[in-house]
């Protein structure tokens, strides 16, 4: 499957399975284009997705901080991601 890189994935659609390699990969290709803010829409619901996306973004040596969205970018539905 090709992905858009835009900067925003959402990961509604996405089996949580593949978020080790994905989250990863996207990031990667963000990087390579010279992306420095991503935006990971994780969703609300019960935290386990959001818990998930956070601990693979502590591991990545691509990223220089993150946090949750404000009330104008999904809450905390979703991440916002600073690359180096």
């Amino acid at each position: 499957m090709t992905l858009p890189i835009t900067g925003e994935l959402d990961l509604h659609t996405f089996d949580p399975r593949d978020l080790d390699e994905l989250i990863p990969a996207y990031l990667t290709e963000c990087a390579a284009r010279h992306l420095r803010r991503v935006r990971l829409i994780h969703g609300k619901g019960t935290g386990r997705l959001r818990v998930r996306v956070h601990h693979l973004l502590q591991q990545s040596p691509l990223v220089r901080a993150y946090r949750l969205g404000d009330e104008t970018s999904g809450s905390w539905g979703a991440t916002l991601v600073d690359l180096r």
